[in-house]
Order: C-alpha cells, then structure tokens, then sequence
C-alpha cells in the first residue's frame, strides 16, 4: 500500500509543526486515517500515541515512517511528488503520483524552423520541432509568431511583405490541450522582452480574444478593403456572441484613427468574420492596442 497522497501532505505538515513543538495531536479523520492504516499494515506499533479520537505525532514516529519509505524506494517525507514530470518522480523512487505530476507536453511547443534537410527525408519547405520552451534562447529572435491553427501552422512562411523587417522570427503553434500550456508559459517569457508579437489567427471574436489574452501586439490580417469584400456571416458564429462584449470595450477605448477601429467594426457592427485558411490577399500587420 502506498501512502496517499492527502496522508504525505499531511504528514508534511506535522513535520513542519514538530520544528516548533515536540509532539502534534490531530484528530481521527481523513488523512490520519489513511496513516493509521499504512502503519498498521507496515507493522508500526503506535502504541500510547492512539486512541479513538486522536493520533498524536513525535519525531521517532515520523523517524519510523521515514525508515520504512526508504525501505520501500519511496519518497521520504518532505519531498512532494506534486509536479515533478515522471522522470523526476523516478528519481525521488519507485512511486508515481499521475495525478498531479507534470505533464510531459507542459513545457513543449512545436516551432516551425527554416528547412533542414536530413537524410531519408524528402524536402519539406519548413521544420517542425517539438522543443522545450526552456530550451529557447529568445534573444535569437526578433519576433514571436503565433499560429492560432494547427493547419495554417503547418503550411506557414514567414517569407511575406508583412515580416519582411524581422530577421529570424519565431514561428510557434499556439496549442490546444496537447501544447497549450507550453505555449503559455512561451508567451509569458515572451511578453517580458518587449518585442513585438504577432497572432496570425482568424478574424473573429474569439481569435481576436486569444490574442489579447496572449498579450500580443499585433494581429496579422488581410487589407481591410479586401476583407470587407469577403468576411462572411457564415464564420461569425452565435457561440462567440457573449464574448463581444469585451471586444466592444477594446473598440471604445481605441483612439479615433487606429488602424483595428475598422477592423473591429466589421467584425462586431456587421457581424461578418473570416477564418484563417481563407485568407486571401496581401496580409499586414495591425496594431491591438
């Protein structure tokens, strides 16, 4: 029987207590259950220390528990498996927490690089890397590129007039359930540098909403003139409508001649939107704040 998870917290927690005092009384329920358990069933004698309706600790018993984790490769008292990726929980011992350990996409994202050819594979216009975000030295990079969809992500180039005044741009996924999170802690870091950041996504609510929660500085859109002539109601769709609201904020407090102004009002006064695979035309860069 592993100790449980809420019995180690607890334990931890007696630990902490016992630095200031020599003995700490808790009441029979919950996680000193689950202890009573464990040391009865690892033939611990808590002798004088139970009774019905309390379990009182001390160091020799925490000294006791310890021994016989260690005996077992567990993790000692004191050494939380709580967010430690797998590998780092094999090193604390056999025991695997799945429930709260770090999940191994939790710092991973997947970057689109220049081409690099590689033997036994044919040519591919870009290379897609799955990376460690801790891995990203940012300061080789003179922008953060968004990606909002997984297909548009794949079939991307930065090689476009919109881009053409940032070398070596930083082209990522935005994620999903498999990436998001990495991407999240990417855009954080990102956000630091002050440097530009640009969410290449669709022109509609929610596209406009994940860029903002990103903390980009830019979107990457098609000429208002073009985009007037094909945004469609038929890409504005009726789950989006109670996330207006705050784009209609974001629109109030635009100044009278700024550039998303329009953009904006296309979107929310005429309810016409574009998803990202169609667009067309020349694309350009438009300010968010």
């Amino acid at each position: 029987m592993n100790l449980p998870s809420r019995a180690r917290n607890g334990l931890n927690g007696v630990a902490r207590e016992l630095l200031r005092q020599h003995a700490v009384e808790k009441p029979r329920r919950q996680w000193v259950d689950d202890v009573v358990a464990w040391c009865h069933q690892h033939d611990i004698d808590l002798a004088t220390r139970i009774n019905g309706k309390t379990l009182r600790f001390d160091a020799a018993l925490l000294a006791q528990i310890n021994d016989v984790l260690e005996s077992a490769r567990l993790a000692p008292l004191g050494r939380s498996l709580s967010g430690l990726s797998s590998s780092a929980q094999a090193k604390e011992g056999v025991e695997e927490d799945k429930a709260t350990r770090e999940s191994p996409r939790a710092r991973r994202v997947l970057v689109s690089f220049p081409p690099q050819p590689i033997a036994g594979l044919a040519n591919e216009p870009c290379a897609i890397r799955d990376v460690d975000v801790l891995g990203l030295k940012l300061s080789a990079f003179s922008a953060l590129i968004q990606v909002e969809n997984l297909d548009s992500f794949y079939e991307f180039s930065p090689h476009i007039s919109a881009l053409s005044g940032y070398v070596n741009p930083l082209v990522v996924y935005r994620g999903d359930s498999h990436y998001g999170g990495g991407f999240a802690l990417l855009a954080d870091a990102w956000h630091k540098t002050r440097r530009t950041h640009i969410y290449a996504g669709d022109f509609d609510v929610k596209g406009i909403t994940l860029a903002l929660d990103s903390s980009a500085t830019h979107l990457l859109l098609p000429d208002i003139e073009w985009l007037a002539q094909n945004a469609t109601p038929l890409h504005v769709t009726a789950e989006q409508f109670p996330y207006q609201r705050r784009l209609r904020k974001h629109l109030a407090a635009l100044p009278s001649a700024h550039p998303l102004r329009d953009y904006l009002t296309l979107l929310l006064e005429k309810q016409r939107g574009l998803k990202q695979q169609w667009f067309g035309g020349e694309v350009r860069c438009v300010g968010i704040g």
